[in-house]
């Protein structure tokens, strides 16, 4: 399914030269003398090493993985994505857009000013499946339907703010999957964890597609372990230790 054109995924940081780091760590482990004084590798033969030593054959040595880290700034995905994706905390770190100080955007939309769409994520017209395997048709008629009840519940959020309740009250009468940006910090280990998750065939559209989004940054920031990391892992659901 085509990715909603509103998913953002930006780099805000991340490591320099995170094959050569991970090599470095891994480098310690049996070197006699300290890693400190040794010429460090270049990223390309230091990646190379790192998947050859610590990856290729199963091998499963993460752990010096977990030093090199990259920070992801997230856009206008549905509070859904939020909610799965912060289950996932080992060697994270998450900063979540709150809803208790950020809706402004809500009652723009009651005003006119703001899209419906660019408030809240509802999913495209098209044939789904349920968890039990039955197929159904979000159709036109249905998706217009809902975006009238996301339209009714704005303005009746305004009209709270407007009388003086608080967001964090006003909040209640929205539907579920408003659209939120969040910040989210991975180790290398844990960027793959959450592919391996979140990255199979049958994860949830909107949390696959930020997956989807994910992936050219990897491969920018790391090319050698993002290569091993498709052609062994991704899609696959084998989770990383």
């Amino acid at each position: 399914m085509k990715i909603d054109p509103r998913f953002q995924v930006g780099i805000l940081s991340r490591t320099k030269d995170p094959a050569t780091l991970c090599w470095q760590a891994m480098h310690q482990d049996y070197s006699e003398g300290w890693i400190f004084y040794d010429e460090p590798l270049g990223e390309p033969d230091a990646g190379d090493r790192i998947v050859k030593h610590l990856l290729l054959g199963g091998r499963g040595h993460y752990g010096p993985l977990e030093h090199a880290s990259i920070t992801f700034a997230v856009g206008y995905f549905p509070h859904s994505v939020i909610q799965q994706a912060r289950t996932h905390r080992v060697g994270t770190s998450w900063d979540v857009q709150s809803m208790r100080y950020t809706g402004q955007r809500i009652a723009a939309v009651a005003e006119g000013i703001v899209d419906v769409e660019e408030a809240f994520y509802l999913r495209p017209i098209g044939d789904y499946t349920n968890r039990q395997g039955k197929r159904y048709t979000y159709d036109e008629r249905l998706r217009a339907k809902d975006l009238q009840h996301c339209e009714d519940s704005a303005r009746r959020y305004k009209q709270a703010l407007d009388a003086g309740i608080s967001e964090e009250h006003a909040r209640g009468v929205l539907p579920f999957d408003y659209r939120q940006h969040f910040v989210v910090t991975f180790n290398l280990r844990s960027l793959m964890h959450f592919l391996d998750l979140r990255g199979k065939t049958d994860a949830q559209i909107e949390i696959h597609q930020l997956c989807q989004l994910m992936m050219p940054h990897f491969e920018q920031w790391i090319p050698s372990v993002h290569g091993w990391y498709t052609k062994n892992r991704w899609g696959k659901a084998r989770l990383a230790p």
